[in-house]
């Protein structure tokens, strides 16, 4: 078994050229999963809010939720950590 870290991706680009999105804090609207929870590559994670955008940011791996680092209504910035996924039989 391995744990992975989960880190808030980079911002996509559109971002900083669409007007209010770019120009607002990123905050966790909400959280989609907890510790102990089976999920699978691709799942929704939590969802990010900014502006008039909502988006959903999904496991890049399979396994089990072992911490959440971050809590709804946080703002939160580029390659902070936010969750570790134990991996693996």
């Amino acid at each position: 078994m391995s744990l992975k870290e989960i880190h808030m991706p980079m911002f996509p680009e559109c971002w900083e050229t669409c007007g209010n999105c770019g120009q607002s804090e990123v905050s966790i609207l909400e959280l989609l999963v907890r510790p102990g929870e089976r999920i699978a590559r691709d799942d929704a994670l939590l969802t990010l809010e900014t502006g008039k955008v909502a988006l959903d940011i999904p496991s890049p791996f399979t396994g089990t939720v072992r911490e959440i680092f971050v809590r709804e209504g946080e703002v939160v910035g580029e390659g902070i950590l936010l969750a570790t996924v134990e991996t693996g039989a």
